[in-house]
């Protein structure tokens, strides 16, 4: 029962991917999964790890967008205090590049 609790979130960001608006930079679903094939991003849950550690709370919301030629991972955290912050994560090193509050 617990694999079930850890893998739908991850199989809701995944929906959450692929039903955000897509913008110009936003990579869709099936482009993340040749990316991860590729080996040239890391698996959302490593990010999400890295993420939570950084900024612990409740995820809800991740998009992977091109950024200047650098895949990068957006999530927005719900703090236990109510805030929404928004982290932007390296998607190929999962280095942490910005933390900031969500407007």
């Amino acid at each position: 029962m617990r694999r079930f609790f850890r893998r739908a979130p991850a199989a809701a960001l995944l929906a959450t991917l692929a039903a955000a608006g897509a913008r110009a930079d936003d990579i869709g679903p099936e482009v993340a999964r040749k990316l991860l094939g590729e080996g040239r991003i890391r698996p959302l849950a490593e990010i999400l790890d890295v993420v939570k550690a950084a900024v612990p709370g409740e995820t809800v919301e991740v998009e992977l967008e091109l950024d200047d030629g650098i895949y990068v991972y957006e999530v927005k955290q719900l703090r236990s205090d109510g805030r929404v912050q928004e982290i932007k994560t390296n998607a190929a090193t999962a280095k942490i590049l910005k933390i900031e509050d969500d407007d």
